[in-house]
């Protein structure tokens, strides 16, 4: 008898997830059978979407508001497949407006086992999040190794599938030094500018991160900056980019096939001597290169209160927290500017080595060297699987 999964991811992260997890548990019960919802890498795998993906990529109350009604039906819609096809097992993935909210459906009139990946954040704010979560969720798979305790105290099972940064290719020196002279950087240090994957993101860092780059480079005249934006948002990278130093190297992916794009990536993340990021799992991605950081994010004046308020971490940086140091500087909310970035800068220049301890700790505890993380939780799957 066959294993009958339904599956669901709302953004590319999740599709990701979804590709690999659907690998691993091809590769371990290869009659498993696939249905629900998902993007181009699931649909590697297998999977047709009853719907496509990108519908419920959406972000933010203003763009959410006039698309509601349509979002509600598509939850009720992938609900009744769900009851309708009665599954082994019913697999969400991250984006939980939707996902717990087709799962809560499922749960008032059936007992399919559910399945969350990606756990929520419980240990940086809203830790009662867990335990709703718990009223439809019976099994989770984390990303990262201090989230079992928090899921299980609130009475799910948990597994650390490991997080997916650590099966990211790297970029070798012969692709190094092929992205050096393509974009004539030649042997220049360089720090590279990461200011963000949202509209929003760039529009609030970019004229800070371009001031505190010109101050940078006034003690340090032999930097350059790179620039690599992501695909959706590079015309905006491209404006925004005005007033940033004189030279500021701009890698639009948008002009490259994806596999080229892809491996200049890779190549700027490894050549790069240090980085200005934007808050956000880029710093796991720094950190697998072996790039010393500076993180800096400036938030709206209402979230920030109410962050300050309610968060129950000192950092906002994975690094940080999965290594338990506070090595990767920081620059949040009214620290965040030119001034305090140029001088964070500047102190990661003189000592560059000093992270790389806490980068090598994180990737080990994320699961670097272990089982792919993909077959890691479809293996967890399984594992919590009643008898067929």
């Amino acid at each position: 008898m066959s294993l009958r999964v339904f599956i669901l991811a709302g953004e590319p992260s999740g599709d990701r997830l979804g590709g690999a997890l659907m690998a691993g548990l091809k590769q371990l019960a290869p009659e498993a059978v696939f249905d629900g919802i998902g993007g181009a890498l699931m649909a590697e795998q297998g999977l047709v979407s009853r719907f496509p993906m990108d519908e419920l990529s959406v972000m933010g109350l203003a763009e959410v508001l006039p698309k509601y009604r349509h979002l509600k039906r598509r939850i009720r819609e992938t609900a009744d497949a769900v009851l309708e096809t009665r599954p082994d097992v019913l697999i969400t993935i991250d984006s939980p407006d939707f996902s717990l909210r087709v799962a809560r459906l499922v749960k008032e009139q059936s007992n399919i086992r559910t399945v969350h990946y990606v756990a929520p954040s419980v240990w940086a704010w809203r830790p009662k999040r867990a335990g709703k979560m718990a009223e439809v969720i019976d099994h989770v798979l984390a990303l990262l190794p201090f989230e079992p305790p928090l899921m299980e105290k609130a009475g799910m099972a948990c597994d650390f599938a490991g997080h997916p940064v650590v099966a990211e290719p790297q970029a070798t020196r012969e692709e190094v030094a092929a992205f050096r002279q393509e974009f004539g950087l030649g042997n220049a240090p360089f720090v590279l500018a990461l200011p963000g994957s949202r509209r929003s993101e760039i529009s609030r860092l970019a004229p800070d991160f371009g001031a505190a780059l010109k101050r940078f480079l006034e003690t340090h005249p032999d930097y350059k900056v790179v620039v690599p934006a992501a695909a959706p948002v590079a015309g905006l990278v491209a404006e925004a980019l005005q007033g940033w130093p004189e030279g500021t190297v701009l890698i639009d992916p948008n002009k490259f096939d994806p596999a080229s794009a892809k491996a200049h990536k890779r190549a700027a993340f490894a050549a790069a001597d240090l980085a200005l990021a934007a808050s956000g799992t880029v710093s796991l991605e720094l950190a697998a290169a072996a790039t010393p950081m500076v993180i800096a994010y400036k938030f709206q004046w209402l979230t920030w209160q109410i962050m300050k308020r309610m968060a129950l971490i000192d950092t906002v940086t994975l690094v940080n927290l999965v290594s338990d140091t506070r090595v990767v500087p920081e620059c949040l909310g009214p620290e965040c500017t030119p001034d305090n970035i140029a001088a964070r800068l500047a102190a990661v220049a003189a000592d560059p080595g000093a992270q790389l301890g806490a980068m090598d700790v994180t990737m080990q505890r994320l699961g670097k060297g272990g089982e792919e993380p993909g077959l890691r939780a479809a293996r967890a799957v399984l594992d919590r699987l009643p008898q067929m």
